[in-house]
């Protein structure tokens, strides 16, 4: 398994959070996300091997919402 934190840009308000939570979640390999729209990040437990890391990028970012490059 692997946790990232990602910052996200957009987010007007909780819905928007849930949006995204329930959207990472629905993907095989993703065992748990957190999605706070007070501190604009998700943190996402994801298994590597199933999942990349670029795709759940992707998948925030064909939501509407911005993914800054993360500080590594």
């Amino acid at each position: 398994m692997k946790s990232v934190t990602l910052k996200i840009e957009g987010m007007h308000c909780n819905s928007c959070a849930q949006k995204i939570k329930a959207l990472v979640s629905s993907e095989a390999g993703v065992r748990g996300a957190d999605v706070s729209f007070k501190d604009a990040q998700a943190r996402i437990l994801f298994d590597p091997q199933t999942v990349r890391e670029d795709r759940l990028i992707e998948m925030i970012k064909k939501a509407g919402y911005q993914v800054p490059a993360q500080d590594q």
